[in-house]
């Protein structure tokens, strides 16, 4: 779709928290989650448009990672409701948020390291009969569709150009290829709606554009996108509508450029960075942007270094 269609689309939409959507996908209320006495999440209302790129931008702790976990049933609240196409997911455990169709992907890429790219591909698939244990007796009952999900996961890695690595082992990918995969495996479920926790996390610079491509073209094909994201530059550059959160709080939503100027959002990276001067224009400036990437950057790359030291540990065991 058109940048100006897209734009049609929220010309009628309030630029305030909690906005109403024409056709939205996800609508929550009153979600709330408090570890001892802090508060992660206090989500009045939030509306996510079918069909669109929608990004989910804040301060480190704001909370965005919690809401994603609350959301797919990875974690609970401790009250709130959402619905998904119009049906309630409140305390449904991820695997039946994932068979509804509302899948997500981690800040660090869940892909087993000792299993083949093809395999982790297989994995991500429903309804495979070979998982009942009579069944996998009676080879004739799940080869057929053991076949279809090999040709939906050989599909799905030439389509993310992954089909090279196809028989290596999934711990053999770089830190962008892994992304990819985790991608790609998502969408073996069939899903109306992805959820992407900082895709751009650890990935080289080579693979960006890619990954911009891929999600991209995720709408494109008519897919919900909900994406959380430090890359201000990839936020513009992508996203349909912006969704700010501060310290658990929707403080603002609108289109990207719009958002960047919001008071409400430069009050927020305010509280993160006191320190930064900040004009009327200057909280997404190119230079305050590079640094709440590299910040962000750093971040990513100690868990990187405390992931890879855990399963250096477990594979020593």
């Amino acid at each position: 779709m058109s940048a100006d269609a897209t734009r049609s689309v929220f010309s009628d939409v309030e630029r305030v928290p909690g906005a109403r959507k024409p056709d939205p996908i996800l609508v929550a209320d009153g979600v709330h989650r408090a570890f001892g006495g802090m508060v992660a999440v206090d989500v009045d209302h939030l509306e996510v448009q079918r069909g669109k790129i929608t990004a989910l931008i804040g301060p480190n702790g704001a909370g965005k990672t919690t809401l994603f976990n609350l959301l797919t049933g990875f974690d609970k609240p401790d009250k709130g409701e959402w619905s998904f196409n119009g049906r309630s997911l409140a305390g449904l455990p991820a695997g039946k948020v994932a068979k509804a169709g509302m899948v997500r992907t981690f800040q660090l890429t869940k892909a087993l390291s000792r299993m083949t790219v093809i395999e982790n591909m297989r994995l991500g698939a429903p309804r495979q009969p070979g998982e009942n244990l009579f069944t996998a007796l009676v080879p004739p009952l799940w080869r057929p569709r053991e076949a279809e999900i090999t040709e939906q996961a050989e599909s799905l890695l030439r389509r993310f150009k992954l089909d090279a690595k196809r028989d290596d082992f999934a711990g053999s990918l770089s830190g962008g290829q892994r992304k990819l995969l985790e991608m790609a495996r998502a969408l073996m479920n069939g899903p109306e709606m992805i959820m992407l926790d900082e895709p751009m996390a650890g990935v080289n610079p080579a693979l960006t554009q890619s990954l911009l491509g891929h999600i991209q073209a995720l709408r494109d094909d008519g897919m919900t996108v909900l994406f959380v994201e430090h890359d201000m530059h990839m936020v513009r550059h992508i996203s349909d509508w912006v969704v700010v959160m501060a310290e658990g709080r929707i403080v603002a939503e609108g289109p990207p450029d719009d958002v960047m100027r919001d008071q409400a959002v430069i009050d927020a990276y305010l509280g993160a960075h006191h320190d930064t001067d900040l004009g009327d224009d200057a909280l997404l400036s190119d230079e305050v942007a590079e640094q709440l990437e590299t910040e962000a950057a750093e971040e990513d790359a100690e868990r990187a270094e405390e992931a890879t030291r855990r399963e250096d540990e477990e594979g020593r065991a």
